[in-house]
């Protein structure tokens, strides 16, 4: 039995300009064209660049969490967590990895750290459905877990300096 599927990529509704005025989206933005290897995204704008971040409610229920994480989907969460880590490398200073384990199943967790120190640490559940209703909460997001990360790491400066 097979089974065809069509999809329709819309550009997201977004408030003009907020790309230029957000430096997580921006960081965003470069974790994706850096990614990009056969120049697929050059001439596109940014905002179409990011237009798979954001997944309305009625097509997360439609995506199925039965099958593997697709590999467009892994890349758009590590890009995601690249992005939290760039920005606390440079209100910092200090060199932060990203790990990103997922099953096949679509469970599994992030990990953002430096020295040390773990800033980030996420539980990724139905990473299938990875996505946000706008790109002002893919900023808010990320902005959250770096100002976390930065607290952090205001915390326990010693771990992250070992």
């Amino acid at each position: 039995m097979t089974s065809t599927t069509t999809t329709t990529q819309t550009t997201p509704q977004v408030t003009p300009g907020i790309v230029a005025e957000t430096p997580f989206l921006q960081a965003l933005v470069q974790q994706v064209r850096a990614n990009d290897h056969y120049g697929v995204y050059r001439n596109w704008s940014d905002e179409l660049v990011l237009s798979p971040f954001v997944v309305s409610k009625e097509k997360k229920r439609s995506i199925s969490v039965d099958g593997d994480v697709d590999p467009a989907t892994q890349l758009r969460i590590l890009c995601f967590y690249r992005a939290v880590a760039t920005l606390i490398e440079k209100e910092t200073g200090k060199l932060c990895q990203v790990v990103i384990d997922l099953s096949h199943e679509g469970f599994g967790w992030s990990l953002v750290w430096t020295g040390r120190l773990v800033v980030v640490n996420r539980t990724l559940r139905d990473a299938q459905r990875f996505g946000f209703n706008s790109l002002e909460q893919v900023a808010d997001q990320g902005d959250k877990l770096i100002k976390s990360a930065l607290e952090t790491l205001q915390k326990f400066p010693e771990a992250a300096n070992a």
